[in-house]
């Protein structure tokens, strides 16, 4: 369980197979590692892996096909997100995150409005009903407040910290990225498909 807040941006090294999917290095010497042990869960760019190998500058997960099918970003050379999970005595600054990625959007527009960003993006219309205007959101691991919602399209607002110290700071239009509902309004779906008409 994650909370959307990122501590760290870092690198995927290299991405050699392994399995039926890949073993990722991540190097992320500005992470702090000390208190990580192996199995510890990480969040890679709104994705959930387990720590397989580190050393003082980074660390290794194992991805597999099942995930990289349904999700983007974790290719080699690209700056990601960071994220340990999440701890009992931790304060909850974003929203529950657990790195399941629901689905893969696409960013629409990222407009400057001088002092914030607009950050457009068209989401699957299968994730879509699960998006609501001032609930929360995870775009590549990053806890955002959704502003609007039309259709499958939502905007989120991003302030110049977040996008200093996220890597939302390089999107553009067209490109793509993982997103993850607010964990409530899956269970609340659920729920009311239980529960059937009124």
């Amino acid at each position: 369980m994650f909370t959307g807040i990122v501590t760290a941006t870092g690198k995927i090294a290299s991405s050699r197979a392994h399995g039926d999917g890949l073993r990722l290095r991540i190097d992320a010497p500005g992470f702090g590692l000390d208190d990580v042990a192996l199995g510890d869960s990480i969040s890679i760019q709104g994705v959930c892996h387990t720590v397989v190998a580190k050393d003082a500058g980074g660390f290794e997960v194992d991805t597999s096909r099942a995930t990289l099918d349904v999700t983007t970003g974790l290719e080699a050379g690209r700056a990601v997100n960071l994220e340990k999970s999440l701890r009992l005595a931790d304060r909850l600054g974003g929203h529950l995150v657990q790195g399941h990625v629901d689905g893969v959007g696409t960013v629409a527009a990222f407009d400057d409005l001088g002092g914030s960003w607009r950050l457009a993006i068209e989401a699957p219309p299968a994730l879509s009903r699960y998006i609501a205007r001032k609930g929360s959101i995870a775009v590549d691991g990053v806890s955002l407040t959704v502003n609007a919602v039309e259709g499958s399209r939502f905007e989120v607002n991003i302030i110049p910290h977040t996008r200093a110290v996220t890597t939302l700071s390089q999107l553009a239009p067209g490109v793509r990225v993982n997103l993850e509902a607010d964990l409530l309004a899956r269970y609340l779906e659920r729920m009311r498909e239980m529960l059937g008409p009124a």
